[in-house]
């Protein structure tokens, strides 16, 4: 291997900077990563970008934060994966917290519920737009040809929708169960072919509000969040949807919308919102285990898969259950936006805010997340004023 033309030291601040300035979400932070390591600065060559894009897309693990420990890996292996993923994370782990605090010292407040009262709207605008991106994205184009040659695949997509939906949860084994058989059908392994069977400071504020119990249980649910994450960032909240606020109670439908409202005005990975949703559960221990948990199968599959990963990724067979894994999860988002805005769509103005940030999205180009959670928010705030 080639002697790198920059060092870990400079890839690393490189990330920091990314991680604290770099608002859109997944796709323009990968879009951040080309224009500037591999046209600007020329620090990776195109094909190693493209390999680690791809191992981002086929391994589970948030898009960005995926592909930006495999850049540290290339040429800096184990300690380049671990620094730049800290470095990519951290500051937006370190706003949560602190915008966490606010929340559970202000959430009561007239000004503070004003405040999400707009943005909470706009994030289901917001969510819904991105569920339409990753369905064209990862399935194809809402149109007969796409039905027609990706039809097994929009089945898919339709039975997690309306599973979702009906049962108000997450359904792993129906992800891979989709991911099982489109990898039979369009792919199947050699090996199926053949005949064998195969603290005081900081009250108030929740800082140390924790029990032991709970960290074990938010160990174990956003591991297995952060195992079954393709593709982007917001594939996690049907998972997290259904954990946080069906199944464990941890918060309300209106502090689980606001949660997502947090990681949209935050830069970084979108996933960081496990961190607020950590705080508001079990305080700072909370948020640091649902972050590390999120983010540690990402990290291990990329240190594991990396070095043999050009010959992996050309495995067929892996391609498709990621694709019929993928199609499954992308339904399951739609499930969830359908069932978090049947409950906090709750008058005309939400329903019209929430409509007007999914055509702000749509016909305002180079619009960005951040800004139109700034604008709900203030509607909100002249809304509830009047």
């Amino acid at each position: 291997m080639s002697k790198p033309s920059y060092s870990l030291k400079e890839l690393t601040l490189y990330f920091l900077k990314l991680g604290t300035w770099g608002f859109g979400g997944p796709v323009a932070l990968v879009g951040y990563m080309h224009r500037d390591l591999v046209e600007e600065k020329k620090w990776l060559t195109e094909e190693e970008y493209k390999e680690g894009l791809a191992l981002a897309q086929l391994a589970p693990g948030p898009l960005a934060a995926q592909l930006g420990i495999y850049i540290g890996f290339v040429h800096y292996r184990l300690l380049g994966a671990t620094l730049i993923g800290l470095a990519f994370v951290l500051p937006s782990f370190v706003m949560v917290l602190l915008l966490g605090m606010a929340y559970k010292l202000y959430s009561g407040l007239p000004w503070m519920q004003a405040v999400f009262y707009g943005v909470g709207a706009s994030v289901i605008g917001i969510i819904a737009m991105s569920a339409y991106k990753l369905t064209i994205k990862s399935i194809g184009k809402v149109n007969l040809d796409s039905f027609r040659s990706n039809w097994l695949l929009w089945i898919f997509y339709l039975i997690g929708a309306i599973i979702t939906v009906i049962t108000q949860r997450e359904e792993v084994l129906l992800f891979v169960l989709a991911g099982l058989i489109y990898m039979f059908i369009k792919a199947p392994p050699k090996w199926f072919k053949k005949p064998v069977l195969p603290s005081v400071l900081l009250t108030g504020i929740g800082f140390w509000d924790y029990s032991t119990t709970t960290l074990v249980q938010i160990a174990f649910f956003f591991t297995k969040a952060g195992a079954f994450v393709f593709g982007s960032g917001l594939a996690i909240v049907p998972f997290l949807h259904a954990g946080v606020v069906q199944e464990y109670r941890w918060l309300t439908e209106a502090e689980f919308v606001d949660s997502v409202a947090v990681a949209m005005i935050t830069p970084g990975p979108v996933v960081i919102t496990v961190g607020f949703i950590g705080y508001l559960v079990a305080g700072f221990p909370g948020a640091s285990v649902a972050a590390l948990a999120t983010f540690l199968p990402c990290f291990l599959f990329t240190v594991v898969l990396a070095p043999s990963f050009k010959r992996i990724a050309k495995n067929r067979s892996i391609k498709a259950f990621v694709d019929g894994i993928t199609a499954a999860v992308i339904g399951a988002l739609l499930g969830s936006v359908i069932i978090i805005a049947m409950r906090s769509i709750i008058d005309t103005p939400t329903a019209l805010i929430a409509a007007v940030s999914v055509l702000a999205l749509i016909y305002i180009k180079k619009l960005q997340e951040p800004y139109v959670i700034l604008a709900a928010a203030i509607v909100g705030i002249l809304i509830k004023s009047f």
